[in-house]
């Protein structure tokens, strides 16, 4: 039995921590396998870099709509039986799942982990619940800050633990990542209290927990629709981070692996340092609505510094305004949480996990095929260049695209809270 009521402020912190962790460690399994894991695809192509791009994508998207489809279905599962039982059995199984990729004979293999690592990550619905049911509602921005924090620091830190054991051996990263989350796994089985109260529960109803079904839930309340589509555009322009940018640096900059993982270093630091430190107090003088406005803004204006820049120490300015687009994720999740009841947190979770999957499934595709057509040179498009001198050589089209995005956001979230609120 647990030695706190759940209401006490001993397991709430403790609740806290373990999330904390959690994503932490899910994270840096995940970053762990980044370096290696399409060196890993080329070798059972003998080298064939071409082929190994193609499946490498398919695996990405067969990833995405993991995460699409076992979302709901997780947070549903977390609002009938409890967060905790969800969350620890996603933990084992993406830990069983690394070793399965470790032990890989062949490239089917690999397919069927990155399949089961989709199923298995979708907790992080389950955790976003978490977040809302020992949190009150007024610091949950805050919360789902820190969630935004140790995320990036587990995507600074993992790749570059993945890129160190696998120079010693490809195979290790994997067994790195396993061992990460079996260990979090443990420490949630002794750790970890229950969240949700049983009388806070709701059955379990495949209306719900499939994709469309839980999607419906946006359309209960006007605002959450709206802020839903505020989500939507967000995850959608921040595809174009991990899809052209390390393309874009060399292109136009000439920026190799060294200076490419120095800038995301920065990057990562500015966000930890908005997420981690920045949004609560933010948050709590400006309330949620303008916090998420001048958020967008900043990340708008971002996207535009990176698309124009002629040159990198440009392109580098651009970097602060990104970090304050740090603030939209968060203060607009709390927003959400707000319009709907405690036994449906879960189900807003799977919901918000199912919009970005969705945009994990379109947003590489848009972005990558955006910059391979503006980095064409007019006569191979065979066109003449336009009387205004407007050459479609435009390497930074991807980000302008994305900012065009956040300001479609902008005016959304402005219509949809305008009434009031916080």
């Amino acid at each position: 039995m647990n030695r706190y009521p759940p209401t006490t402020i001993e397991p709430r912190r403790a609740a806290m921590l373990f999330i904390l962790v959690t994503v932490l460690l899910d994270m840096l399994s995940f970053g762990i396998i980044i370096p290696v894991l399409p060196k890993l695809v080329e070798e059972f192509f003998s080298g064939d870099t071409a082929q190994a791009a193609v499946l490498y994508g398919l695996m990405g998207t067969a990833w995405a709509f993991m995460q699409f489809f076992c979302s709901p279905i997780q947070g549903a599962l977390s609002d009938r039986f409890g967060r905790r039982p969800v969350v620890l059995l996603s933990n084992l199984g993406l830990g069983l799942d690394y070793i399965v990729m470790a032990l890989a004979p062949n490239v089917a293999w690999l397919v069927a982990g990155r399949v089961i690592s989709g199923m298995a990550s979708s907790s992080f619905s389950t955790a976003g619940a978490y977040i809302s049911d020992v949190t009150p509602p007024e610091q949950r921005a805050a919360a789902f800050g820190k969630i935004g924090m140790v995320f990036g620091l587990g995507f600074i830190f993992g790749p570059a633990l993945g890129g160190w054991l696998g120079a010693i051996d490809p195979r290790l990263p994997f067994w790195g990542a396993a061992g990460l989350s079996l260990l979090n796994a443990c420490y949630g089985f002794f750790v970890l209290p229950e969240s949700l109260p049983p009388d806070k529960r709701t059955p379990f109803a495949w209306r719900r927990a499939n994709p469309v079904g839980s999607l419906v839930l946006l359309r209960s309340h006007h605002e959450l629709l709206g802020l839903a589509s505020v989500a939507f555009f967000g995850y959608l322009a921040h595809a174009v981070l991990p899809s052209v940018s390390v393309l874009y640096m060399g292109y136009r900059y000439g920026w190799g692996p060294a200076s490419v993982g120095m800038m995301m270093a920065g990057v990562g630091l500015a966000a930890m340092i908005v997420q981690g430190g920045l949004i609560g107090p933010i948050t709590n003088r400006l309330g949620e609505r303008k916090t998420v406005l001048i958020g967008l803004l900043c990340g708008s204006v971002g996207f535009f510094v990176y698309g124009l820049a002629p040159e990198g120490w440009i392109f580098c300015l651009g970097i602060p305004a990104m970090a304050f687009w740090g603030l939209v994720g968060p203060a607009n999740q709390s927003l959400m949480t707000r319009r709907v009841s405690r036994a449906e947190q879960g189900q807003l979770q799977g919901a918000i996990a199912s919009i970005n999957g969705v945009t994990g499934l379109i947003g590489p595709t848009l972005f990558t095929q955006t910059f391979a057509f503006f980095i064409r040179s007019n006569s191979s498009l065979n066109l003449q260049p336009s009387p205004l001198g407007i050459s479609l050589d435009l390497p930074g089209a991807p980000f302008i695209l994305a900012s065009l995005m956040l300001l479609s956001a902008v005016i959304i979230a402005w219509r949809t809270t305008k009434a009031g609120g916080p």
